[in-house]
């Protein structure tokens, strides 16, 4: 069954300092106090402006150790809790990949987790096994068209949304991030929420052509792009001088949220693989 189109918006729920990757071998409670109090702050001015629709929510998952009732505030308010790794740092092995699964393995049980967002949309493909073998639906980790659901086992792959500029590929297969041969093969990924915060009115209307071309896209945002952090960028200001790239993330994005909120129907992803399934 082909679903009706719908955007499928996502948030990968992680701090402030995700983009950065200086941060990542610090310890649990060191990072902890690095957020100081973000994560928990931000969700639910978060889930009021998400309050018309019902989106997918990618959790990383220490900051349910920080914080238990984090996932359930996400439940309650009628959105797919998914899985955005335990640690956020990029899993390009089997054993991370099998040491976040473990660690997150409860949580995920008590909350009925069955999506995965790999951090960074950079994953390889023995991930799908492994998400077979812990109870997972679906993955969205890669970066292809709108439209594209692909069966990797009895895992399907949802992926984030380009625009293919010169055919679309012939090859997709893990990994397949943000990259310059990405970009150089024709493909704009305008489900990056760098590409919202660089060319906010032309992935607007994107999406507002994909949808009538009968496509779903998947685009995703960050809370710190919706619900500023306290002293804001200037407290990112050495990630940025160290990378520059980084810019278009610490852009507020809360008017594109409303306008796209207001402007298209919006489902889980979830939701769309069920609806695909049947």
């Amino acid at each position: 069954m082909t679903p009706s189109p719908r955007l499928l918006l996502t948030i990968d729920y992680e701090s402030w300092f995700a983009p950065s990757r200086r941060y990542d071998f610090l310890s649990s409670q060191d990072r902890r106090i690095l957020d100081d109090g973000f994560v928990y702050d931000a969700i639910d001015p978060l889930l009021e402006k998400l309050s018309p629709v019902k989106t997918s929510v990618y959790l990383v998952g220490e900051f349910v150790d920080w914080y238990p009732d984090l996932p359930q505030k996400i439940a309650q308010a009628g959105h797919e809790v998914g899985f955005h790794c335990q640690v956020h740092r990029p899993l390009n092995t089997v054993a991370d990949i099998k040491d976040d699964l473990e660690k997150s393995r409860e949580w995920r049980a008590k909350y009925h987790v069955t999506g995965f967002r790999a951090p960074m949309i950079n994953t390889i493909e023995e991930v799908y096994p492994l998400l077979e073998q812990n109870g997972f639906c679906y993955s969205s980790s890669l970066y292809a068209p709108a439209g594209t659901l692909i069966q990797k086992g009895k895992i399907w792959e949802v992926p984030v949304s380009t625009l293919p500029l010169l055919g679309h590929p012939k090859h997709i297969l893990a990994p397949r991030r943000m990259n310059i041969p990405l970009v150089l093969g024709g493909e704009f990924p305008y489900g990056s929420s760098m590409m919202s915060g660089l060319f906010r009115p032309v992935v607007f209307k994107i999406i507002e052509r994909q949808l009538k071309a009968g496509f779903s896209p998947v685009i995703f945002l960050h809370p710190y792009e919706i619900i500023s952090p306290d002293n804001w960028p200037a407290r990112f200001r050495r990630d940025l001088l160290a990378n520059p790239l980084l810019y278009p993330f610490t852009l507020n994005k809360s008017d594109f949220l409303r306008d796209i909120v207001k402007a298209f129907p919006i489902s889980t992803v979830a939701e769309y693989v069920k609806e695909s399934l049947q």
